[in-house]
Formats: structure tokens, C-alpha cells, sequence
């Protein structure tokens, strides 16, 4: 049976890796930058919200290239007790937009899924449940990691977004 051209095929990536921070540790600005670009310059969100007081107590994941090192990508997660005990919050996924292409926000919500195991298991919670606030042309993305939504729509700086949720 023949490719009826209905798949999309990426492009072969570049090597890269995945590397994780606390959020005290130097290489946290690599992270602001990737996200300034993505969130700032091309999404138009307010720079002044964009650093905010969750830096300091999450971790933050960063794909760069292995190539020259270039941080091309980074997510955030927290811990998030004042929401419910075994409670972990998803925000500032971003990959810049020349490497979109290659698949690697699926990338980086798996490496933020181990992330939240691990660390669940080092605070002894057996059933870790991430939240996040997607960008409504986004939802689709997250059902793809099993997020579903939970409650109504919302405005988050100027721009419509859905809680979801998952349970690890």
C-alpha cells in the first residue's frame, strides 16, 4: 500500500539536549530569553509579566542545541501544594519559532512529565496531577499528552486560555 500523503513528515532534527534547572541556577536566563522571544517579540504579551515570583521555587527545563549550545526551547514547572497536595504546574512552554518544526514541545512536556515523577516521588506523592493554562490555539496540543479540560474559559493578559489538567 502506497503513502497517500495524508502524514506529515518531519524534518530530521538537529541533536540536542535536554537539561533541567533549579530555579537559582545561572542557566535560568537562557530560559527568560528563549521565552521573551516567544512570549514578547512575537506573541505580544507584556514584558513586565513575563519574570514573575514563581522563577526562584520552579524548575526549568532547557532543549538547546548541541551544536554551539544555542537554547532553542524551555518550560516551567512548580510545585503547587497551595493548589492541593500533589498538585504541579505546567507554564512557559516556548520554542523558538525556526524550531517548531521538529517536533520538540512533545519533547519538552515528556522531560517536564519525568521532571514531575521524580520529583513526586522524592515528596512521596503517589498520584501527581499537573495543571496549565494553554493559549486556546494550543488545546489540541495538550489532548495530545492526555490533558483535558477543566472548567470554563478565561482571560489570562489579554489573551483567551483554558485550564487543563492531567493525572500522571
Amino acid at each position: 500500500m502506497s503513502n497517500s500523503g495524508n502524514t506529515t513528515t518531519r524534518p530530521t532534527p538537529p541533536a540536542y539536549r535536554v537539561e533541567v534547572y533549579p530555579g537559582d541556577h545561572k542557566s535560568v536566563e537562557e530560559c527568560y530569553h528563549v521565552r521573551i522571544n516567544v512570549f514578547h517579540h512575537e506573541q505580544g504579551f507584556p514584558l513586565d509579566t513575563e519574570i514573575d515570583e514563581l522563577e526562584s521555587s520552579s524548575y526549568h527545563i532547557l532543549l538547546r542545541l548541541d551544536e554551539g549550545g544555542k537554547p532553542v526551547g524551555t518550560i516551567r514547572g512548580t510545585y503547587k501544594p497551595s493548589i492541593s497536595p500533589n498538585t504541579y504546574k505546567l507554564s512557559r512552554l516556548a520554542i523558538l519559532q525556526d524550531y517548531r518544526k521538529y517536533g520538540w514541545g512533545g519533547v519538552l512536556v515528556n522531560a517536564f512529565h519525568d521532571w514531575v515523577k521524580e520529583d513526586a516521588q522524592k515528596r512521596g506523592i503517589r498520584d501527581p496531577v499537573v495543571a496549565l493554562h494553554s493559549q486556546i490555539p494550543v488545546k489540541p496540543f495538550y489532548a495530545k499528552y492526555e490533558y483535558e479540560p477543566e472548567g470554563p474559559e478565561f482571560d489570562e493578559e489579554g489573551a483567551p486560555h483554558q485550564k487543563m489538567v492531567r493525572r500522571l
